[in-house]
C-alpha cells in the first residue's frame, strides 16, 4: 500500500517505513504532518476514491543540504562566463502512519 503527498512543489509517492528527503518545511518536536494527499492505492491497482481528511505522518530523522550543484553560463566570442554553485536545504523524513477513511496503515 502506498500514498502520493505533495509537498514542496513535487509529489512524492510513499509507504510506511520509507525514508526521504523533502525541502525544508516547518515541523514541531520532530513531527510533520502532510495533508495533502492526491492518492492512495491499499491494493495492487486498485485506488481509493474518497480522500477527504487523509493524511501521512511522518517523524524528521535528520536535517542537512544536498549536493552542490554547478551551474555555467557561457557566451562563445563575448567573452562572457559564469559560474554558480547552489546547495538546497532539506529535511529527512520517515513515514509513519498513512490515515485514509478512517483505516490506519503503518509500518
Amino acid at each position: 500500500m502506498y500514498a502520493v503527498i505533495r509537498t514542496g512543489g513535487k509529489q512524492y509517492r510513499v509507504a510506511p517505513g520509507d525514508k526521504l528527503k523533502i525541502e525544508t518545511t516547518a515541523h514541531e518536536n520532530g513531527a510533520v504532518e502532510f495533508s495533502d494527499v492526491i492518492a492512495f492505492s491499499g491494493e495492487e491497482g486498485k485506488f481509493e476514491q474518497e480522500l477527504s481528511g487523509a493524511k501521512v505522518l511522518a517523524s524528521v530523522v535528520g536535517e542537512g543540504r544536498g549536493d552542490k550543484i554547478l551551474v555555467f553560463k557561457l557566451k562563445r566570442k563575448k567573452q562572457y562566463k559564469k559560474m554558480q554553485g547552489h546547495r538546497q536545504n532539506y529535511v529527512e523524513v520517515k513515514i509513519n502512519e498513512i490515515l485514509v477513511g478512517g483505516k490506519s496503515f503503518k509500518a
